[in-house]
């Protein structure tokens, strides 16, 4: 599942596929809206029944990367996925994926450079 570096223990790639195939459900499940709200880390990390921490320092380590990016790199695509339904608001859409629909033009924006609504049309037209 993961290309992992060398110096990656069996352990740590063990964490990371399982957050991945939790972020994976998490994200199917908030698709779906079948999601109450958004997992944080520590959510996660208590899946894993490991430490939020050493969740972090676990994917940071064998991925260079930390999980917030991992999640918001889903959650943008997500999101941009959701948006290409017209008939679906933006703003249920920014419910759907847990956020005030102000933060999740300003989310979104700040991740893709333009809102949701200028992304739409630019996508539909």
């Amino acid at each position: 599942m993961i290309t992992a570096t060398k110096t990656a223990s069996l352990r740590q790639k063990e964490i990371v596929n399982q957050y991945i195939q939790e972020l994976d459900k998490h994200m199917e499940d908030l698709r779906k809206g079948n999601a109450e709200r958004t997992f944080e880390i520590k959510d996660f990390a208590d899946l894993l029944h490991i430490h939020p921490t050493h969740l972090s320092n676990t994917i940071w380590q064998v991925l260079g990367k930390s999980p917030c990016d991992m999640y918001e790199q889903r959650l943008i695509s997500l999101a941009k996925e959701l948006l290409l339904s017209p008939q679906t608001s933006i703003a249920q859409v920014a419910r759907q994926l847990d956020f005030d629909p102000s933060n999740f033009t300003k989310f979104f924006k700040n991740f893709e450079g333009t809102t949701p609504k200028k992304f739409r049309e630019a996508v539909l037209a």
